[in-house]
């Protein structure tokens, strides 16, 4: 049964299709953007296909693929440019890829708080490690019945995550993001357990499934940090340009010239 599951992953991936009108990042942000990310970042990205509007709708969130900035990858470049980011894709499975990828697509940087340089290093080494595996089209399926607004008994929830964990060699973008951040210890959204004993009632984190996170989760996460660029790199409002200050004279008055 799991190749069916395989098959209408593959059919439902293939409504990506690129949106015809994209609204470019100007080079100040784009430029912004790239001083501004650390190794560790987890980079949110707006997608603009049918997939992704499908993502979008069922996580309720702005955004539909994350990808980990790692840094430039020794050796690896597209014209010029360094491949700085892990992630894994529908047409690729997981890659390196340059930052102006998404130089056509909205953004948000979500930062890992107080996380060590050694911790860093294992999970930007972790997903490099897996850089040609395939994509886990079930794991499309199975996310869509676990996220679908209808109730799922405690079986179905298993069997959603049996569903994408199959297979170690294939992997979504999110899920390979959440297992390198296990790795280290490091919480996402973790599920609360409350442990009562004679003494005390305590709180205790259990990890949840790699496969049942979405990239909107690295944004509701209260252990990541928004960081936004403009922001990070000093920003005074005295400084904007304000298009209806621009007065252009003309035959005998002046009017404000919008850009």
């Amino acid at each position: 049964m799991g190749w069916m599951f395989d098959v209408l992953g593959r059919l439902i991936a293939r409504l990506r299709k690129p949106a015809n009108h994209r609204e470019s990042l100007t080079s100040n942000v784009l430029t912004a953007l790239r001083e501004t990310l650390q190794p560790g970042d987890v980079l949110l990205v707006e997608g603009k296909g049918g997939i992704s509007g499908i993502i979008k709708y069922l996580t309720q969130s702005t955004w539909s693929h994350s990808a980990l900035y790692v840094g430039p990858i020794e050796g690896v470049a597209t014209d010029g440019e360094p491949h700085v980011l892990i992630e894994a894709n529908i047409d690729e499975g997981v890659v390196s890829a340059p930052l102006s990828k998404y130089s056509q697509c909205r953004t948000r940087i979500c930062r890992p708080v107080d996380l060590s340089k050694a911790d860093c290093a294992m999970i930007c080494r972790y997903a490099s490690d897996r850089i040609g595996l395939g994509y886990d089209f079930k794991n499309v399926i199975g996310l869509m019945r676990y996220l679908f607004p209808w109730p799922v008994t405690q079986r179905g929830r298993q069997q959603t995550i049996a569903l994408s964990s199959r297979d170690a060699g294939r992997i979504i973008c999110s899920s390979l993001i959440a297992q390198a951040f296990d790795a280290v210890r490091y919480p996402i959204l973790p599920t609360i357990a409350r442990v009562e004993t004679q003494t005390a009632r305590r709180e205790i984190a259990e990890i949840r499934h790699p496969s049942l996170y979405v990239p909107g989760d690295f944004d509701m996460s209260p252990y990541f940090m928004v960081v936004k660029p403009t922001l990070a790199q000093g920003f005074n409002y005295k400084d904007m340009d304000w298009a209806d200050l621009h007065v252009v004279p003309t035959t005998g008055h002046a009017y404000a010239q919008f850009l």
